[in-house]
């Protein structure tokens, strides 16, 4: 491929799959205690309270109905205050994990909220606290789905990843942008597009394989 040295394919994926990774997780950290939020605070919930599920489900529609490439930019003073620039691998984490949070959180919710009833009534007739409701009963009956969830989520993450490589972000994005359509080699953006097939495909098959292992076990 013409003007584009071999490293620079692999510099591009190194620098993919670490915001990926960071943002995936930082982002799962933020967005699980928020589904779990979201899911005992409303109406008939555990914990029912109308102000705080209102307040948290609230701002949740608001970042989610955000377009990604718009929070990019939305979010700039923010992302300069953290990491002290706006272009960058690094500067681009910041906008990914406040993309994904809420995105995993109401995934994780809809995941919650499909558990059996029934489990929940067992729970309460054994007198489980909320804690124990949600570590045995709760999130057990629905690791298969949330995994799933996390597969959506970094599927998710990997095509935000792309549209930050429009303002500098890094990755293949970046490398697509640069040294595919701004400077008309073709070649270089298939490579791309490929490259991004790949890894969706590999991280799907993990991911259902892994909820079909739960399932059966």
């Amino acid at each position: 491929m013409k003007n584009v040295p071999p490293e620079l394919l692999t510099e591009a994926l190194v620098e993919t799959v670490y915001m990926v990774s960071v943002s995936l997780f930082i982002g799962t950290i933020l967005g699980l205690p928020l589904a779990l939020i979201l899911v005992l605070t409303r109406s008939g919930g555990l914990k029912e309270n109308k102000i705080i599920f209102f307040t948290f489900n609230t701002v949740v529609n608001i970042v989610r109905s955000l377009p990604f490439i718009i929070l990019l930019v939305a979010i700039v003073p923010l992302t300069k205050l953290i990491v002290g620039k706006t272009y960058g691998t690094e500067a681009a984490i910041v906008p990914l994990i406040i993309y994904i949070a809420p995105f995993i959180a109401r995934l994780v919710e809809n995941s919650l909220l499909e558990v059996n009833e029934g489990i929940i009534e067992l729970a309460k007739s054994l007198s489980a606290t909320t804690f124990q409701t949600i570590r045995y009963f709760l999130v057990p009956e629905a690791l298969a789905s949330i995994v799933l969830t996390l597969t959506t989520a970094t599927i998710g993450l990997i095509g935000a990843t792309a549209m930050a490589g429009t303002v500098g972000g890094g990755g293949i994005g970046n490398l697509a942008i640069a040294y595919g359509y701004e400077r008309f080699n073709t070649a270089i953006i298939v490579v791309t597009v490929v490259i991004l097939i790949i890894i969706v495909q590999i991280i799907q098959t993990i991911g259902n394989r892994l909820a079909k292992k739960i399932r059966h076990e």
